[in-house]
């Protein structure tokens, strides 16, 4: 693999530590600017937002600037982002400086997508993707529990000026490692906008909405859950969460290696075992030690489909990817705030703190019910010859370059 990707998946480790270091450092950030928990869950709920307009907002920005300088553009929005949320005076400056920092999400792994996928051979992209996004699990593992520990021990400002210098790091990667192609010729805004007229790009964002709005059903509410059903401790928590982000790593690795061999397969095994699994987590989460066993498997299905689902959309948007990518970055997002209102309103129902599970399963079998639907369209307009609508016409499509 190109050491360009390692400087991607820097790129992803801070953005990802900046997501989700957030929701273990809510108390202290509430305490020192005075304003309530619920009150300073708006940097979380900001941020998702952000992440979902400024997906396709960035991107549309940035259709006539190199993928390369774009995303040196983005980092340094993330940079800036991070810097205003470290020195920010007062709560509301916090919250802009979340959603600057947002804004770059999106549009960063949708193009950084694009970018990994052109520098490994056709059959080697989908590994290439989750090398990038490995960046992202690892996050989990490692940037958010030091992120949270730092951040108890010698103050949460410090914690987002570590991340502002991840991001610098990874700004300077990817001045350094990766290679300066111009955006492709032919290719302009209509184009990446028709890509949405085409089924098979809807399906498989319909696909990640729900697939992985399942995972997050279930781990949204997962300290009530273990801490009142399992018996666990809280300071518990966190340690189970660094095994879902253990379970993300391998997922991710794995599903990047298959999808390249074997795309809609492995999206049939990995949503349909998810499925099982959530509805599992009903009685699993009554024991401890299977608990954590089931929560590591949600972490490993859950994120095993992200390799072939980005892959799959960046293959049905054929020659204008960018746009379509990084709105499926935005349909991750989307999922998550889906699922975590659905998985509220059962809980406020009276259904108790597992009840989530069972929307999460839900959830994930209706993505395996989308994924057999796209296959059987694909072969429906394969055995009559049949364009799918909003397809790049061939003349105009570009071709991966070994």
């Amino acid at each position: 693999m190109p050491l360009a990707l390692l400087a991607l998946a820097i790129g992803a480790f801070g953005i990802g530590t900046t997501e989700f270091v957030i929701m273990g450092l809510l108390p202290e950030v509430a305490g020192d600017f005075g304003v309530s928990i619920p009150t300073a869950g708006y940097l979380v709920t900001g941020y998702a937002l952000g992440v979902m307009f400024g997906a396709p907002l960035m991107t549309v920005l940035g259709t006539k600037v190199s993928r390369k300088r774009m995303l040196m553009l983005l980092m340094g929005l993330f940079i800036a982002g991070n810097l205003l949320s470290a020195l920010a005076p007062a709560f509301g400056v916090m919250l802009i400086g979340r959603v600057v920092a947002s804004l770059a999400h999106g549009a960063f792994f949708g193009i950084g997508s694009v970018v990994a996928a052109d520098l490994v051979a056709p059959d080697k992209k989908a590994g290439a993707i989750a090398m990038m996004f490995t960046g992202l699990t690892v996050a989990n593992v490692v940037g958010v529990p030091l992120g949270t520990l730092v951040g108890q021990s010698v103050g949460w400002r410090v914690t987002f000026g570590v991340v502002a210098a991840l991001g610098l790091v990874g700004l300077v990667g990817i001045a350094r490692l990766v290679p300066d192609v111009p955006q492709p010729e032919g290719v302009r805004l209509r184009h990446e906008l028709a890509a949405f007229k085409n089924v098979q790009v809807l399906l498989a964002m319909a696909m990640t909405v729900l697939g992985f709005g399942g995972v997050f059903a279930a781990i949204t509410y997962i300290a009530p859950m273990m801490t009142h059903v399992a018996g666990f401790a809280d300071g518990s928590v966190t340690w189970l969460l660094v095994l879902f982000g253990l379970g993300m790593v391998g997922g991710n690795l794995v599903g990047g290696r298959y999808a390249d061999r074997a795309l809609m397969p492995m999206l049939y095994v990995s949503l349909g075992a998810l499925a099982v699994v959530l509805a599992l987590f009903t009685l699993t989460a009554h024991h401890k030690v299977v608990a954590a066993v089931t929560i590591t498997l949600i972490g490993a299905l859950g994120f095993a489909t992200v390799p072939p689902l980005q892959k799959r959309v960046l293959d049905q948007a054929h020659g204008a990817p960018t746009l379509a990518s990084a709105v499926n970055i935005g349909a991750f997002n989307l999922g998550n705030a889906l699922s975590a209102w659905l998985g509220g309103l059962v809980i406020a129902a009276g259904l108790g703190y597992t009840a989530p599970n069972w929307v999460g399963a839900v959830l994930a079998a209706g993505a395996l019910v989308l994924a057999f639907v796209s296959a059987a369209l694909e072969r429906r307009d394969e055995a009559t010859g049949t364009v799918p609508a909003g397809s790049v016409p061939a003349e105009q499509r570009t071709t991966v370059s070994p």
